[in-house]
């Protein structure tokens, strides 16, 4: 019992890991000012360039596979409790007063581990929906939604698909306003 509450702990300071802010500190930047204030890979790109929204997508998606790894070696239960607090750390990192991600990228890290095969069909949707658009909000809105779908279709463990429910859910409601402007008209496209 201890140990796992050790390693979800130890999930929540990796998830809660600043790759975004720290990158775009390297460069004397406070990325909360800076394009849609958010520190994920998609802001840091358009801000500081592909190298660090590259460097930062990475970051982000690895915290959550090591997060969810870590949980993987005391059994299913404690890799979605590892992986659910990468998530929680992202969204709400220690290290930012509790500001964070939209946690796509740590998303992506967290359920490559727990349902992969889902998670490269949501994957699949992401590039499908940013192709047609060049959307990045919603292409992760519509893969987040499509992540549950897949799981329960591909017959995953039943906390899987609830934790993947609740994972997209979380996402999606992270996406508010993006919501808002897409329906405004008013969302950036990728790459303008």
């Amino acid at each position: 019992m201890f140990k796992l509450l050790g390693f979800t702990l130890l999930a929540y300071l990796i998830g809660s890991f600043p790759t975004g802010y720290l990158l775009a500190r390297l460069k004397g930047v406070n990325i909360f000012e800076r394009g849609s204030g958010n520190i994920g890979a998609t802001n840091v790109w358009r801000t500081l360039g592909p190298l660090y929204g590259t460097l930062a997508f990475i970051g982000d998606v690895g915290k959550g596979a090591l997060a969810t790894y870590l949980g993987m070696r005391l059994g299913p239960t404690a890799a979605v409790l590892t992986g659910a607090a990468a998530l929680v750390g992202h969204a709400f990192s220690v290290f930012l007063r509790f500001r964070g991600g939209k946690m796509v990228a740590t998303a992506l890290g967290v359920f490559l581990l727990l349902a992969p095969k889902a998670t490269l069909g949501a994957l699949a949707v992401w590039i499908f929906v940013f192709a047609l658009g060049r959307y990045v909000s919603l292409a992760s809105i519509i893969a987040a939604g499509s992540l549950p779908i897949l799981t329960y279709a591909l017959r995953y463990p039943r906390g899987i698909c609830i934790f993947s429910f609740l994972a997209a859910l979380v996402v999606i409601l992270r996406h508010r306003d993006n919501i808002r402007r897409l329906l405004e008209g008013k969302e950036h496209r990728f790459g303008r």
